[in-house]
């Protein structure tokens, strides 16, 4: 028999009205045909073109004209090509040109599921038994490209959620490349990620223990203009592309949660960032890293990746490496466990595993703890998120595939000092797509990547059918009677 489950009224829906001014870019054939024609317009009929513009896109971007200028400096060698001197073009035909390199992305306009939960930085200001929280959401748009977005939200002592409403504008964060790479984690990962091992040495041969990311941009594109072969281009490409896989990213300290959008860069990316698992993390000291397992994707490869914040306005990038780091279904647990930390994973695609490492980064010797048992799980099992340390043991809400490929949300309880033991495991689900969940973007899925316990009850926002999200909660204490008696 099913426990009971409370679905709370509280819904996040996508709204097509959320959009992003990103850089737009048909080809170089064609950039440089269009800057002579933008050059060959009068002063005055510039100014014409460009100041309704400004004032009808400032109504729905922050600092559209930074936006702008930084695109026209994105075309820069074209801007030359075409025959202009770019630093003698004045401010308008610069922000005509950005303009023209400019298009808008509505970054929510086909889903908003698979959230995630955390407790917020900032608990100042609440009433005795509120929670202020952090949900991250995968957002999807055109082209099925996803990105992380956040929205801010309220746990009263009852359990009730209001999820405070996100405000007008949304940005991206400015990109920073981080200083230095070692290596040694860099050389490998690239093997990984099915980089011929002859053009990583090109390059590699030349590069120090540490390096910086212009060194291997000047070693890649000096190796790349020997060449006119479109696969050995590609190959290069593909190097520059991993490198920016480590970076650091900043929002600006004037913007709320609900502004922020962490949309894909690298080309390893480019496909989308799928279904963060944020986790608060507690190190040896006592202090407190928000954590993210996430997958990179690029319409080929997979690359799981981590990412670290400790305020949600700056977070480093970095890929995550070994024979364990593959696949999809990476979660970090929230503390060490006997001075090492642990990870679960699915790297077969269908059974949950678990590894230790000394290493953040780096993961190796996967160990299968569980697989699928019961008639709803038979194709698949893995983890909705981080695992949560109770009195009892580790509380791992799990999803699971069964016939007509319906997902849905179980539960199990790891030992608290040796997780690789399985206490117990729900015989039923938890939670099943009932007739309102459904229908949506992918049918008769619920899929959830991180809980948290308030007040007693374990909270769990889940998406449905990959269109929107909801909430559900059950009693914690009924929950884990349940699985210490076996399931």
């Amino acid at each position: 028999m099913r426990l009971k489950i409370d679905r709370k009224p509280e819904k996040v829906l996508p709204d097509t009205r959320r959009v992003i001014a990103r850089f737009f870019f048909n080809g170089e054939e064609r950039a440089v045909a269009l800057i002579k024609r933008i050059l060959a317009l009068e002063k005055d009929e510039v100014f014409a073109i460009i100041s309704p513009l400004l004032q009808d896109f400032s109504k729905r971007h922050r600092s559209i004209t930074q936006k702008l200028m930084r695109h026209c400096e994105r075309v820069r060698h074209y801007i030359e090509l075409a025959g202009a001197n770019f630093n003698e073009l004045d401010e308008y035909c610069k922000l005509l040109i950005g303009s023209y390199f400019t298009h808008e992305y509505s970054i929510e306009s086909a889903a908003f599921f698979n959230p995630s939960i955390v407790p917020d930085p900032d608990q100042t200001n609440l009433e005795e038994g509120q929670l202020r929280v952090i949900i991250s959401f995968r957002a999807v748009g055109e082209g099925h490209v996803s990105s992380v977005v956040f929205r801010r939200a309220i746990i009263d002592r009852d359990g009730s959620i209001s999820v405070i409403r996100a405000g007008k504008y949304i940005d991206e964060a400015e990109k920073i490349h981080n200083l230095v790479y070692h290596k040694r984690q860099f050389l490998r990962k690239a093997i990984e990620a099915d980089i011929s091992e002859f053009f990583i040495q090109v390059v590699a041969d030349k590069l120090e223990d540490r390096f910086d990311y212009n060194q291997l941009k000047g070693l890649v594109y000096e190796a790349r203009d020997k060449t006119s072969d479109p696969k050995e281009i590609a190959q290069y490409k593909m190097i520059l592309a991993l490198s920016d896989s480590y970076r650091r990213i900043t929002f600006s300290k004037d913007t709320d949660i609900s502004d922020r959008v962490i949309f894909p860069i690298s080309d390893f990316e480019s496909k989308g960032i799928e279904d963060a698992r944020f986790v608060k993390f507690t190190d040896d000291n006592g202090r407190t890293i928000y954590y993210a397992t996430y997958t990179a994707y690029d319409g080929v490869h997979i690359m799981p990746k981590l990412l670290k914040t400790t305020d949600f306005y700056e977070f480093r990038t970095s890929p995550l490496h070994g024979s364990g780091a593959r696949n999809k279904n990476l979660a970090l647990f929230p503390r060490k466990i006997n001075g090492k930390y642990v990870m679960l994973s699915r790297i077969d695609g269908w059974n949950n595993y678990l590894m230790y490492s000394d290493n953040i980064n780096e993961w190796e010797d996967p160990v299968k703890i569980q697989g699928p048992e019961y008639s709803w799980e038979f194709v698949q099992m893995g983890n909705c998120g981080s695992p949560i340390e109770t009195e009892c043991g580790w509380l791992v809400i799990t999803h699971a595939v069964g016939p007509m490929r319906r997902y849905t949300i179980g539960a199990s309880l790891l030992d608290i000092d040796d997780p690789s033991k399985e206490i117990g495991r729900l015989k039923d689900p938890l939670i099943m797509p009932n007739p309102d969940e459904r229908e949506g973007y992918v049918p008769n899925v619920v899929y959830s990547c991180g809980s948290i316990i308030h007040n007693g009850e374990l909270i769990i926002p889940y998406g449905h059918s990959d269109h929107s999200s909801g909430f559900a909660s059950v009693n914690l204490k009924t929950l884990l009677d349940r699985l210490k008696s076996g399931g």
